[in-house]
């Protein structure tokens, strides 16, 4: 033993004789493991922990641009939907808490769905659209309006409001009556009395805040105007900083005005929201809209990149608001990462719903979405007796319109029966878009590896037309297994990384979302599709 380390236990034991420190050094206390989601239904995971508390995402997984009303004791709530459709589901919640969906409120393809607006007004419900030109024959760049006497539905068709220059319109009603919309730049267009049509051109009415020019951002991009009337003002709130890139970026601004007509003055606290370390839990938080909670207090929503996770898209976060004696108000909540008192009031209902689905009952436009589908790419769907039934068209996912969902989870498992007919082609696949996804697929004679947006490898398939395949994302690292019988699983000679399947990869601000096709000629038969939170 060392002179060194006999002298310090020598000084240890008189330090224990002296002071009655026993000789033997305690344990130290465990830390405290973090707070994490409670598990619903197939263990998803789900903000409400059950004991007055939630944890953040309210709406996990890609749930962008949240736009919510509140109506009586209801809350529903809807998002971008960008290539999916049906579009634009509408959630329903009457606790900001926990989410039901209702209703796919946009069945024609109309082009990429950005930061829709659902308000109501003289007791019918508007939804106002901005959409970007795809290749779908009805697409463009423009803004449109649905509408509908009853939040279910029937919605009407949409109606064209010639705005190409602009996105993201904000409903607001002024002083006077007067109906409008806000729009990125910190422009407005004023409305009809009916809301269905513009009556002038738009016109710029306010200079947003800007930040210093020493923050990493992505871009100024003022957009995401939302405008909310409390007391004698009304506060227009917008995001700047861009959506994506750096995670420091995005952030929230707010202005207000007595009239509708301004002058806006800028809130003296400006940004309210913003990630300031890459350490933070949410990344590029922003796009916030505000609500009165059951009781009477407020609420913001807004979007978020989970640190780690791009591949998950953006995450409905929600924050407690504060109002001050000077009028302005303030956001709460940190960087979102702790467990957060539940607003009070309300009633909660059970959150999500299973995304495991045996065809028996139609999920289309609820759960499964087509990417940029053409006018009748419906017809491509069949359902008889649990078995969804799906025409094949084109020659990969590439050039056809899978099937695709949005899940929350970071690591999951989906497993699929499979059949196919001579000339088609099958399989499971996690899709960003047209031009980035990856998989695994087969006919009659072949696997089909699907990696980075095209088709890649080719080994012999020993099972033929029919199989059970299974494929599990484990945060980032993709593996398949397939299975003649659903006992007896065979691993595939093929992994994947999937985390740079993303919108700072590839742009389209989209989500890597697990799904299906067939192509060829034919048709391809499915069975059971299950899922599995890990």
């Amino acid at each position: 033993m060392s002179n060194t380390r006999r002298d310090a236990l020598k000084s240890f034991s008189l330090g224990a004789l002296l002071f009655g420190t026993p000789a033997v050094a305690q344990a130290a206390p465990e830390p405290a493991k973090p707070t994490t989601w409670a598990r619903g239904i197939e263990n998803q995971r789900q903000a409400d922990l059950g004991d007055g508390r939630f944890l953040n995402p309210i709406m996990a997984g890609d749930h962008p641009d949240p736009s919510i009303l509140k109506d009586g004791a209801d809350y529903y709530m809807t998002f971008s939907t960008f290539d999916a459709y049906p579009g634009l589901v509408i959630w329903h919640s009457k606790d900001l808490i926990n989410w039901q969906p209702i209703t796919a409120a946009l069945t024609r393809n109309i082009g990429s769905v950005w930061a829709p607006e659902l308000t109501k007004h003289n007791n019918r419900y508007y939804l106002y659209i901005p959409t970007k030109k795809t290749t779908a024959p009805d697409s463009k760049t423009t803004s449109w309006v649905i509408w509908a006497d009853d939040i279910k539905g029937p919605w009407s068709d949409p109606m064209d409001l010639d705005l190409p220059a602009h996105i993201d319109p904000g409903h607001a009603v002024g002083e006077d009556g007067s109906r409008w919309l806000f729009l990125s730049g910190g422009d407005r267009v004023r409305l009809s009395d009916d809301g269905l049509s513009r009556t002038a051109n738009p016109e710029h009415v306010y200079d947003p805040w800007r930040y210093p020019d020493t923050w990493d951002v992505e871009g100024f991009a003022p957009e995401g105007p939302k405008v909310t009337r409390h007391g004698e003002y009304f506060y227009l709130i917008l995001a700047v900083g861009g959506t994506a890139g750096p995670p420091t970026g995005h952030m929230v601004i707010v202005a207000r005005s007595k009239s509708i007509n301004g002058p806006w003055e800028q809130h003296p606290r400006n940004p309210l929201v913003r990630t300031t370390s890459l350490d933070e839990k949410w990344w590029s938080r922003g796009h916030a809209t505000l609500v009165e909670g059951p009781a009477g207090d407020w609420w913001g929503v807004y979007h978020g990149y989970e640190n780690g996770l791009w591949t998950l898209g953006r995450q409905t976060l929600l924050a407690p608001v504060t109002w001050s004696n000077d009028g302005w108000f303030d956001f709460g909540g940190g960087d979102l990462s702790q467990p957060i008192a539940k607003p009070k009031g309300g009633t909660a209902q059970p959150h999500g719903f299973a995304l495991s689905d045996d065809f028996t009952k139609d999920k289309y436009g609820i759960q499964w979405n087509f990417f940029n589908p053409s006018a009748d790419e419906a017809k491509r769907i069949r359902r008889d007796n649990g078995v969804l039934h799906l025409t094949a068209t084109a020659e990969a996912p590439s050039s056809s319109a899978p099937l695709i969902t949005v899940v929350g989870d970071p690591a999951y498992e989906i497993e699929m029966e499979i059949e196919i007919d001579d000339g088609a082609r099958a399989g499971l696949l996690l899709f960003y878009d047209q031009k980035l996804y990856c998989g695994l697929g087969f006919d009659k004679d072949r696997f089909i590896t699907h990696q980075y947006g095209i088709e890649r490898g080719r080994p012999a398939n020993p099972y033929g037309k029919r199989m059970l395949m299974r494929l599990r994302n484990e945060r980032h690292i993709v593996s398949f297994h397939t299975s003649s019988d659903g006992v007896t699983w065979k691993r595939f000679d093929r992994g994947m990384e999937v985390s740079g399947y993303h919108h700072n990869v590839r742009g389209g601000f989209l989500m890597l979302k697990p799904g299906f096709y067939a192509t060829g000629t034919g048709e391809a038969r499915f069975k059971n599709f299950k899922y599995r939170a890990l």
